[in-house]
This record gives structure tokens, sequence and C-alpha cells, in this order.
């Protein structure tokens, strides 16, 4: 793979540096999709809306009802309500079926699509019924990407779903869009998740494709298949673009035919003479079986690579993980050596990248007449719908893994958040899932537990089952792909079960809403003046939207805002709740702020206790890689919080969540200028935000210490919600 960090230009099939970097851009897929759907020429910006928009179990509660405390009458667009987060109950109660009533009776009520439990993950669904070529998608999910059949989708926070129910726009500068230029096909045993790993290892790592689109061209689209296509695009996620787009053929034109939808497709051909900002050469004939390894997808690397080090590379993976949880492992991963192979005890094919159709034949072609053998190691297989789960039990394949050994589940996301699953303390997982983020797989190390989790692609996690868990490239027992028996998609499954409501809106239908739906507490305005005490600094490299809001059971609490934010940092940092709380309870009559009332009159600062608040703070580097979830930032601002202090953030839809909240994300120039437990003084907040002007700041120290604070391009809207204190605020203000 290579990167030409240059504008290039796309050419009668072929790639050359751009002779005029000026022209040319309005001749790409995603500068053709954003025009159309572009609703205000007044500035630089587009402002979008979508065709339609999709959230899950985990975030529509808080969606909808910022939405109705906002003033929402109907939705105005499709929305999609899927139920394959929380449908496991591990917390116990009816708290998680509640919350599946609550979204049936908004789908009548306001006219949604609702999707019942386990029939479906939220991406398949979508690519199965919803996609089109052309269209936009927006989910409050960070892995709506269905750039491969056509539509680009983005994964936002909820607040951005709640502007789009209330009429208003997505307001984005015009994005770097980036060549992916593919050629070549991929040698047996190689899977989409292979080539994911290989993208994610060489561009997340550097930055070089953050926040920018990628649009997929080249000769060598037409060597995969439409399967192979999807499960490489919703594993873009990782590489932190904003969103992906591909070139259509024939063989997208197949699936829309085979999905009932025909009238969905359309021939997407990039124009010539088209200029992108940078290019990724991919050759998918240099793939090699991949894995990644914990924490991160970023740290793929070849089985080979893996297996001809192993002691090495364990080595470096411990040390990793334990800089990350300050405190050495009571595990030896080395020790997962037995005889000069690598011995794991659990694979896992699940979700929106692994439990797609062809994926779980390949295992099946795989597996067939072995045995995954009656030791430590055991297999879990997770169909993404239950169209494809008819399919695999017509044609036999799950008679055939249940045969290997196998256990065939149901259509469920748990495994890739932690809430199905989860290894035995000191186990390792490998897994054809999303993600490999800290403790993403359920483990709890605050209570001594820690389990390890490697990213592979469901070929070599089928090669590797079939040798009883000794890690196993595919390609070692492959020596060509075995002819994959298509399905017919069988329409009726949905039919009979997925309530539309579309344009059916019932006013006067009942809203249900179990005793753990609770609605938002109130959030106050900002205020001119801030006294602000920070109190987690967490000086990771990155800082996971896992960590400051952990997944598995806590999914459970997040229909109810004061009980979620108990979990807030429980993981990373668990002292972070008490002393948010300290803060929150903070008034001007207590002894700290009578103290720092005193200090500031010493410094000729007076406080006018009318425009205050005193609030809490996080610094962290560069937080918010990961989920697109709005309770990483609504759960520090139900604790007090009202600053966010970082050297950058690593995605926009974090900052985003932030702003929709009214969290300050501030930008300082030098981390070493903040220390735990600092009190830092703001003045003409208002001013600052309102007029672009310069926050004039200061840390408490021995005396008055200046610090630079900016939060970045902020768009008018933006600022007016700040102003608010949150977009609920903004809207009850009128700002329709």
């Amino acid at each position: 793979m290579r990167f030409i960090n240059q504008p290039v230009q796309y050419q009668n099939g072929r790639v050359a540096l751009a002779p005029d970097k000026s022209t040319g851009k309005d001749k790409t897929l995603t500068s053709r999709i954003l025009n159309a759907h572009q609703q205000d020429q007044k500035d630089s910006l587009f402002h979008l809306k979508f065709d339609s928009l999709t959230s899950h179990d985990i975030t529509y509660v808080g969606i909808i009802q910022s939405a109705r405390a906002s003033g929402l009458e109907e939705f105005p667009m499709p929305y999609v309500l899927t139920n394959c987060h929380n449908t496991l109950c591990a917390v116990g109660g009816t708290i998680n079926e509640d919350d599946h009533q609550f979204a049936l009776s908004a789908a009548h009520k306001y006219g949604g699509i609702y999707v019942p439990a386990n029939m479906a993950v939220i991406h398949s669904y979508n690519r199965e019924m919803m996609t089109g070529c052309g269209r936009m998608i927006l989910g409050s999910d960070s892995h709506t990407r269905y750039g491969a059949l056509g539509t680009m989708g983005i994964g936002e926070g909820g607040g951005e779903l709640v502007k789009q129910l209330l009429g208003r726009t997505y307001d984005i500068a015009y994005p770097k869009v980036i060549l992916v230029y593919v050629t070549g096909s991929v040698k047996p045993g190689v899977g989409p998740q292979d080539v994911a790993l290989t993208l994610i290892k060489e561009t997340y790592p550097k930055g070089l494709v953050k926040n920018a689109v990628l649009e997929f061209v080249g000769p060598g689209i037409h060597n995969l298949s439409q399967d192979f296509r999807n499960g490489i695009d919703v594993m873009t996620t990782e590489t932190a673009c904003l969103s992906s787009i591909w070139e259509t053929d024939e063989i997208t034109k197949q699936y829309y035919e085979n999905h009932k939808r025909s009238d969905a497709y359309c021939p997407l051909i990039v124009e010539e003479g088209a200029v992108y900002d940078a290019c990724i050469e991919l050759d998918l004939s240099e793939i090699e079986c991949m894995m990644a390894m914990p924490m991160h997808p970023m740290y793929a690397l070849s089985i080979h690579e893996f297996l001809a080090r192993p002691e090495e590379i364990l080595k470096e993976t411990q040390a990793r993980i334990e800089e990350s949880l300050k405190r050495p492992l009571e595990q030896d991963l080395t020790k997962k050596l037995v005889d000069g192979n690598f011995q794991v005890e659990q694979g896992i094919i699940a979700g929106c990248s692994g439990g797609i159709y062809e994926n779980i034949m390949a295992a099946r072609d795989i597996l067939k007449g072995g045995s995954i053998g009656n030791g430590r190691f055991r297999m879990s297989v997770y169909p993404d719908s239950m169209p494809i789960h008819k399919a695999l039990v017509e044609n036999g394949c799950v008679s055939d893994l249940l045969e290997s050994g196998v256990i065939f589940r149901e259509a469920f996301c748990g495994p890739c958040f932690g809430a199905g699953d989860t290894p035995a303390n000191g186990e390792f997982s490998i897994r054809h899932t999303t993600r490999n983020f800290p403790n993403r797989e359920g483990s709890k190390p605050n209570e001594g537990q820690q389990a390890f989790v490697a990213l592979m692609d469901a070929r070599s996690i089928a090669a590797t089952a079939k040798n009883g868990g000794i890690l196993t490239a595919a390609s070692d027992l492959m020596q060509k792909d075995n002819l994959i028996q298509p399905y017919v998609f069988d329409a009726s499954i949905y039919e009979k079960r997925v309530y539309d409501g579309y344009q059916k809106a019932d006013k006067e239908y009942e809203l249900l809403q179990g005793p753990n739906i609770k609605d938002w507490p109130s959030i106050p305005s900002l205020k001119d003046t801030m006294l602000v005490k920070v109190v987690s600094y967490l000086d990771d490299p990155v800082t996971t939207t896992d960590e400051l809001i952990p997944s598995g059971e806590t999914s459970s609490y997040r229909s109810n805002p004061l009980r979620l934010a108990e979990f807030t940092l429980s993981r990373r940092d668990p002292n972070y709740v008490t002393y948010a709380k300290q803060v929150q309870a903070l008034t001007k009559d207590d002894k700290e702020i009578q103290s720092l009332q005193s200090f500031l009159a010493s410094q000729g600062q007076r406080i006018d206790w009318e425009d205050i608040a005193i609030v809490s703070a996080i610094y962290a580097n560069q937080p918010g890689d990961g989920s697109a979830r709005e309770q990483a930032a609504s759960c520090q601002r139900v604790l007090g919080a009202g600053v966010n202090f970082a050297l950058s953030y690593a995605t926009k839809r974090y900052r985003s969540n932030c702003i929709n909240w009214g969290i300050l994300p501030f930008i300082v120039e030098n981390k070493n200028n903040i220390q735990p437990m600092d009190w830092i003084y703001i003045k003409n907040s208002k001013q600052a935000i309102k007029e672009d002007a310069p926050f004039e700041a200061y840390v408490v120290k021995e005396k008055l210490e200046p610090i630079s604070l900016s939060v970045g391009q902020l768009s008018k809207e933006e600022r007016e919600v700040l102003l608010a204190g949150c977009l609920i605020n903004y809207y009850r203000n009128g700002e329709m």
C-alpha cells in the first residue's frame, strides 16, 4: 500500500499528480452527493439533510427524548430504530425490553420504522433495506458506513440526529476527499477484514485520513463480491475518516435486485479529470492474513509476521497494555506459547463486519468435516440478520457449523461491545468484529479481570478453530477460495415483523416509558465567568469513548442519564465521578470557593456571582476515538462538567457531542500548563463565543498564570448552542 500525500487526478482509469489543483474536485462522487443534499448556500459550509436516519437501542431513547423536549411532532424522514445492542438483558430486570417498547410506541406516535430485537444488526438492516446509490444516511453509531452500496453513511452523536428530526441541517466544511485506488485480486484465504486492517494500520497512526471521505475507485473493485466490499467498508470507521463512497457496478446492481430494490441502483462512476486531495494505492494481491493485537485495530500485522517472532510481539503487546492500565498485568501473555504455537481460547464471528453471509459461508467451508475440539477453545457465530440466518439454515451452513462444534446464535452486536461471549479472566479471544479497544470484550480490570482480543478475519478464525485454537492463517489451509453459493433474500421476514410507520404518525398514540426511562435533567446556560477544576487528567496518547463511558453492561442504563453517569470514566479513572460530584455541589459559601475568591481578589479580579459557573473538567491529550455515542459527553455534562481540555480531538463526532451538550471543547497548546486538580479561571466566555474573540483565562497557582485556550472553528449555530448551554436549551429558547 502506498500513500500519495498531494493532490492527484483520476484520468483514463489511471492516477497521476494533479496538474491543476484548483479544478476537478467537483467531479468526485463525494462532491456530487454532497451537492445533491445541500440545502442552503448562505456560506462556505455544506448544510445537509439526509435521506434517512438510524439508531439502535443504546442511543435512540436519548435522541427521541431530546427531540421531544425540543418540540418534536413527527419524524420528517424515515428513521430506523433497531434493537441489536440491549437485547441480552445482562443486568436483569425489564429495563432493556422497556426501551424496545418505548421505541415501538415512538414509531407509532412519530412515524418511525421499528426493527424488533434480534431481527437484524443496525447496519445490516440499513444495507438491506435503506441504502441507495447517491443517498446519504446519518446514524448514531460510528460504523454507519454504506459506501460500497453507493450510499454515504456518517456516524454521529445523537445531537446531530436531533437536528435532522427537527428540520435542521448537518453543517460541515467541505471535507478532504482521498482516492483509494484499488487494483489486483485477493489471494485465497484473505478476507475483507484483512484488507481493512491493512488500511487501518497504514493510515490511523499517522492521522492520514482523519475526518476525510475515502473514495474507492479502480479495477480491483470489480474483483470483489458485494459482501466483501461491505466488509471492508464498514471498517473504514477505524481509519478515523468521516465517510466513504465507492464506484458501483453490475455486482452492486445484482445486490439491489436480489433485495427486491432494483430502483435503488444507479451507476456511480467518477468523472474524468476528478481531483483528490491525496491518494492511497491499494493492491489487493499484496494483502496477507492479518491480526490486530490489543488494544486497537491499528496494532495490525500479518499472522505470519506474528508467528515468526511471537514472544517479542507478545512482550510488546503486554507492555502496551500495562501502560494503558497503569499497572503490571497479572497474566504473562508469552505463556500462551505452547511448543512454539500460540494458543487462543475463543473465536467469535459477529456483527456488521463479521456476521456477513459470505464470511460465515467461508468459515463453514474451512471447518466442514473438522472439529474445533473439546478443549478450552470454543467458537460462536452471529449472523447479521434474520434473512441471512434463514439462508444459512436452508443451505446447510448452520448444520455444518454445529457439527464442527460451533455455537450458532442470533443477530446481536453484543460481542462488539462487551455484552456477549465475554472471555474468562486471562483468556485470549480472536474476533471478526469491529473493535478491540481496552476491555471492550467485557472484562473489568478494576475488579481484577483482564481478557485480550485480537481482530482477525472469519477465514483465519475458522482455520484457527479447525486447528483446535492454535493460531493459523487461512492462507495456509487454502490453495483456492471455494465458490460461495449465493443466497436469495427473503423480504417476507421483514414484512411480517418490522413496523413501518413512516408518514403514518399517530399523535394520540401513548408513548410507553418504563421506570428506567428518565428525562434529561436541567442544564444551565453558559455563564460569562467560569471557575473550572480539572478533576481527571488522562495522559494516554488517545482516550476512547469506551474509556469515557464504558460499553457492555452499562449500556442497559443509557435511558437513565443520572444512573448512567455513575459509570463515567469508571474503568479509566474510578475517582472521576466522586470528584466531579464534589465540584458540582460547591457553592459560593463553601470554604474552597471562598478561598479561591479571596485569592482572585488579591490579584485584582472581582467575581460577579450573578453570572458565574463552577464546573469540572477533564484533560486528555486526544479524547473521543471510537464510538459515536453522545453519552461520552452527556454523562460529563450531567455530572457538572462545562469544559474539556485537549491537545486535539480524535474525531469530529465526539467534539460535536461536546458542543451539543454545552461543553466547551478547549484546545491547549501545552499540556504541562494544566495539572490535576488545578483551578482555571476563565473570563469573558460569552463574548469569546459570540464574537470569536480570545478567551481570557488563567491557571490558579501562586499567582495567576495566563493560559491560551481556543475552541477552534465554530459555526453560527454551534456558538448559539454553547451559549444556550446545550442543544435542548437552544431549541427550547425558540431557535427553530
